[in-house]
């Protein structure tokens, strides 16, 4: 008797190194969305030494995750399947907590830089359209068009919302579109980035006497320890190069891919985010980056009158970061679906290979947030509760692959030099978070980063991702949960199957 074989599909080796570099050119659009209160709190000089110091901290992080991408090549999801894979034998609760965490550190961006790319271009060219609520801070600057809730619906959110959809497209038609539109919004990013870290000294603009430093104002908690932990804590979500690792399965050659993208990127940030608070606060002074006018930056440093070009460039950016955490964030959630720990219909693939559901979910929700939530930057350090844990999760992966799997393949092996490093940046990791979940209500000046309510949702996100993890075993497998997992010695050892494929839609 004949039987009907339905093809699962899978996502394809299409990319080379230099892809994920380029994907991991979000990076710098992060630190721009970052940086104003950066400098507010910390000077210049502050600014500069502590992004410069987080980057350095995340570069042994990215050589780590080398290894783990290599032992894992055929698994798409980077830093929260690792944790799963190594944390399963202890507790099942690890991998959904670590994905969801992940996945909504960079799913925020969508609806963040959505708005700020909605405000740049009101501003510069519908000035006299009606802005309704200020996403950046959560103040009312007009009535808008209509009001939700307490968000008043202006330009900029009609702008953002129309964003959110257009990455959606570049990504759910295949992961070549999305690479293409990167290369394209990356040529340009090189402009902004080469007048914010080298013009000011090229053009004299440079002055040291508009870098100052805060840290040691008196007033400040632990000598000013306090404040730089917590924006480790809040910089590690705009450092980290780790997306290129999600990827994986889908580079060429996995293991030279995978690396080189790792380390370029991790390399070229380090350079990007020790450089730009120096030279872009230097060049024009503290009050213009603190305002986030970059496009006033662009014009002072090279002149007015190519401002419609600039805002342009600057806009391009920050798109180029929203589509990459399109791409990366549901992928996330696709691995781990895969794997059992949430719900099937979020691992699927579409006819195009790519993880079209979880895009859809991250389009929905964004727009939710950008229609709902009237602080954007307090829903964005919320939400690095869950991506620095997800991270902490990752490195204690590291070890603990290494205690219980010591002949596992590992095409990349990192000397036994880097098992006491990875503990060291675990418990650094895990004071980050102690600190910054603590305290990161002061970033900012104290007005714009929020509080209780936002470590509320932050934490209610992980407690979701349990829920599902729970429907996922009981209502859809049909098996009673199970807290820990025996795993397997080898790669070709299977005690713990992979969760049963879902058919291609």
């Amino acid at each position: 008797m004949a039987e009907a074989v339905v093809e699962e599909r899978q996502l394809l080796k299409t990319l080379r190194w230099y892809d994920g570099f380029v994907i991991c050119l979000a990076n710098p659009g992060f630190l721009l969305g970052s940086l104003g209160f950066s400098v507010l709190d910390l000077g210049g000089w502050g600014a500069a030494m502590i992004w410069g110091i987080t980057a350095a901290i995340v570069f042994p992080v990215t050589v780590i995750y080398s290894e783990l991408a290599a032992m894992f090549p055929n698994k798409s999801g980077g830093v929260s399947v690792y944790a799963n894979e190594a944390w399963r034998k202890y507790t099942t609760l690890i991998g959904p907590v670590a994905t969801f965490g992940y996945w909504i550190g960079w799913s925020v961006v969508l609806s963040y830089l959505g708005l700020f790319v909605g405000y740049i271009s009101q501003a510069a060219w519908f000035p006299h359209e009606k802005y309704g609520t200020y996403a950046f801070g959560g103040s009312k600057i007009d009535n808008g068009y209509f009001t939700i809730g307490s968000v008043h619906i202006g330009l900029q959110h009609l702008i953002a919302i129309g964003l959110i959809l257009c990455v959606w497209v570049f990504n759910v038609f295949g992961t070549r579109i999305a690479v293409s539109f990167n290369y394209i919004a990356g040529v340009l990013l090189m402009i902004p980035l080469f007048c914010f870290t080298l013009l000011p000294f090229l053009n004299g603009d440079f002055h040291s006497s508009n870098l100052t430093y805060k840290l040691n104002d008196g007033h400040l908690a632990w000598g000013g320890l306090q404040l730089a932990l917590v924006w480790i804590w809040i910089m590690i979500w705009s450092t980290a190069p780790e997306a290129a690792a999600t990827f994986a399965p889908e580079y060429k050659d996995t293991v030279r891919d995978t690396r080189k993208a790792l380390l370029s990127s991790a390399a070229f940030i380090l350079l990007i985010n020790t450089l730009v608070p120096v030279a872009l606060t230097g060049g024009v002074g503290s009050k213009t980056v603190v305002a986030y006018d970059y496009v006033g930056a662009l014009n002072h440093l090279v002149g007015k009158g190519a401002t419609n070009f600039f805002v342009v460039v600057i806009c391009m950016s920050f798109i180029l970061s929203m589509n990459t955490a399109t791409a990366d964030g549901s992928r996330a959630l696709y691995g781990i679906s895969r794997d059992g720990l949430t719900i099937k219909q979020l691992g699927r693939l579409n006819r195009f290979n790519v993880p079209g559901y979880a895009m859809t979910l991250d389009m929905g929700i964004n727009i939710l947030f950008v229609l709902f939530v009237g602080n954007l930057f307090g829903i964005l350090v919320a939400s690095n509760i869950g991506y620095v844990l997800a991270n902490m999760f990752a490195i204690g992966a590291f070890i603990l692959l290494r205690k219980d799997r010591p002949n596992w393949p590992r095409p990349i092996r990192l000397p036994d030099i880097w098992v006491p490093i990875a503990a060291v940046l675990f418990a650094a990791f895990a004071l980050f978070s102690v600190v910054g979940i603590g305290w990161f209500q002061i970033a900012g000046g104290g007005a714009v980063y929020g509080g209780t309510k936002n470590k509320i949702i932050g934490f209610s996100v992980l407690a979701v991702s349990l829920l599902l993890f729970l429907f996922r075993r009981i209502v859809q497998d049909k098996e009673k949960p199970h807290w820990r997992e025996e795993t397997p010695a080898m790669p070709d050892e299977a005690p713990a199957p992979e969760a049963p494929a879902v058919p291609a839609i």
